[in-house]
């Protein structure tokens, strides 16, 4: 009998079922998820009109080379382009946001001749070796060095090295302007600003990593438009597919136009359901106007754990934007996550002391008030404890 290599921690319970912000377990158990499968089903466990339209073209044609023609291509193109900002004129679709990151590093450097590629501490970009040579925790490095050379890691939200390690050798600098995976740091505007004065001053490519914080989570379709900055490379995943396994690259005609034919490549991406599933969600992004529904909840949401949390010290910050919440703890936060977890809610861990939470936009009021009580109390029995 074959066994499954768990490359993640088993978190000891079966889920059965999920539908729109709960799943349940194999015991009948219900959860609030909060956790989303690392945020993928911010639009809900099986949003109908996704698994409607995922269903609709599986009758028609599973899979396909980008070879080939088929219509659900040009109808998702079309409605994707309603919600990219019009300088992006070329769009290519992948498996995983690692790909997407794979492929932003490889089109970086053909471009400009260039190696240099600049990324952050605390950054996390994905886990195959292109992605991880600019993740900056060792955990994930360790043991598969080197990776790609030419590569240099500054400082997150430190202006002082930018005009000095940005420059004309610099093929791109990747940033994520929420750091999912890092600990829920949300860049400065100054800091994004300078990235982008820089990068146009030495010819160097921005690529903004938006795979967990784009489509709608942070309270606008894309984080990047609340800072007024547009990347020459945008990123995207997760939630683009509505549980569907998408990546996303946005390209200006500039750059799309230099990539030939035969640079890269996928088996998979691009397929017909990856592109029903794309459509899909993004009529739902706009149909349901969910920005403004993840920043009215996420409002609700950090005003009322600020409330609830502010006289607990084991708390030092609250911070995030839209439904993309970190409480960043005194104390590491495993042992909350699983008292969560008896208590019906599942999360997850950003960095080394942060309790992430990453609900659906689908979340409720009388969801959200249950929540913060829960983690407030929760919270508060760690101090005796």
């Amino acid at each position: 009998m074959l066994k499954y290599l768990m490359l993640y921690e088993d978190r000891g319970i079966e889920i059965e079922y999920a539908e729109s912000q709960y799943v349940w377990d194999s015991n009948g158990r219900k959860y609030l998820d909060m956790h989303t499968g690392h945020g993928v089903a911010f639009l809900g466990h099986r949003n109908p009109h996704i698994v409607n339209t995922i269903v609709d073209q599986m009758s028609k044609v599973m899979t396909l080379s980008t070879s080939f023609r088929v219509k659900i291509r040009e109808e998702m193109l079309e409605v994707l382009s309603k919600v990219v900002p019009d300088r992006y004129e070329y769009v290519y679709l992948l498996n995983s946001g690692s790909e997407a990151v794979e492929f932003a590093l490889k089109i970086s450097r053909k471009v400009t001749g260039r190696k240099k590629i600049i990324y952050f501490t605390n950054s996390f970009h994905g886990r195959t070796f292109g992605a991880l040579s600019v993740t900056a925790n060792q955990k994930y490095r360790k043991g598969f060095e080197p990776l790609l050379p030419e590569t240099m890691m500054l400082r997150y939200n430190d202006l002082s090295e930018i005009d000095k390690a940005v420059d004309e050798q610099t093929a791109a600098v990747i940033l994520e302007l929420i750091q999912g995976e890092g600990g829920i740091n949300v860049a400065s505007e100054e800091f994004v600003s300078e990235l982008r004065r820089r990068t146009m001053d030495v010819g160097a490519i921005l690529i903004i990593d938006e795979i967990q914080t784009g489509f709608g989570r942070t309270g606008s379709i894309w984080l990047s438009e609340q800072y007024g900055v547009y990347p020459d490379i945008l990123l995207a995943g997760k939630a683009i597919g509505g549980g569907f396994p998408v990546s996303v690259i946005f390209m200006p005609h500039d750059i799309g136009v230099k990539i030939e034919r035969g640079s890269h490549g996928s088996t998979y991406g691009g397929n017909p359901l990856a592109c029903a599933a794309v459509k899909a969600s993004t009529e739902v992004l706009i149909n349901d106007s969910v920005p403004q529904k993840a920043y009215e909840k996420g409002n609700m949401f950090f005003e009322l754990l600020r409330r609830e949390l502010k006289d607990i010290r084991i708390v030092r910050e609250i911070r995030g934007a839209g439904l993309m919440i970190g409480i960043d703890l005194r104390i590491e936060p495993t042992n909350i996550i699983k008292e969560l977890q008896n208590e019906g809610i599942l999360a997850l861990k950003s960095g080394t002391t942060v309790l992430r939470l990453l609900p659906p936009y689908v979340i409720t009021n009388i969801d959200i008030e249950y929540a913060v009580k829960v983690i407030a109390r929760t919270i508060a029995s760690q101090i005796s404890s």
